[in-house]
């Protein structure tokens, strides 16, 4: 479809890097744009919030659902120097096979590791390992994820595709 296609290809031009497979519903809030390096294979529902102030970067094989927001933009805590319209950035980092559930919001200078799962409506104001489950707010982790999830979704996907009448 035509509409896609021009769809992907102002996304190209509008962050400062993608790789060739990314998909975002629109719409989708930037602050820049040209601050955000999205890797390969990317996909965001709708209503995203990207204010880079301050460098995104995100890794490979990266989803998230609705209204994830990645906030670099920061401010002075005391109000005398905050009303001068002072603003900082700090990067944000987010590794490779990483799923940010929806109403996610990730705050300035955290790293997410590689193969994390955040759920849907927590805020992450701190670096996270690599796999790990994080919920809450603030986020913190639930759980690892271990060799056990890796045999039950096996079982489970080879069932599914048993089961598919696409066979």
């Amino acid at each position: 479809m035509a509409d896609e296609e021009t769809l992907e290809r102002l996304l190209k031009q509008l962050f400062g890097k993608t790789g060739e497979e990314i998909q975002i519903n629109p719409p989708v809030h930037v602050d820049y744009g040209r601050n955000t390096y999205i890797g390969e294979n990317f996909f965001a529902n709708m209503d995203c919030i990207f204010l880079d102030v301050a460098k995104i970067i995100i890794g490979d094989n990266v989803m998230f659902g609705p209204r994830v927001s990645l906030y670099t933009a920061g401010h002075p805590i005391h109000p005398d120097i905050r009303n001068t319209g002072l603003e900082f950035g700090k990067k944000i980092g987010i590794g490779d096979n990483v799923w940010l559930g929806g109403n996610v919001v990730v705050m300035p200078g955290v790293t997410i590791g590689d193969n994390v799962i955040v759920g849907a409506g927590s805020v992450v104001t701190k670096d996270l390992p690599d796999n790990v489950i994080a919920l809450g707010n603030p986020a913190k982790v639930y759980r690892k994820i271990t060799n056990r999830d890796l045999a039950y979704w096996k079982e489970k996907a080879d069932k599914y595709y048993e089961e598919s009448p696409e066979k």
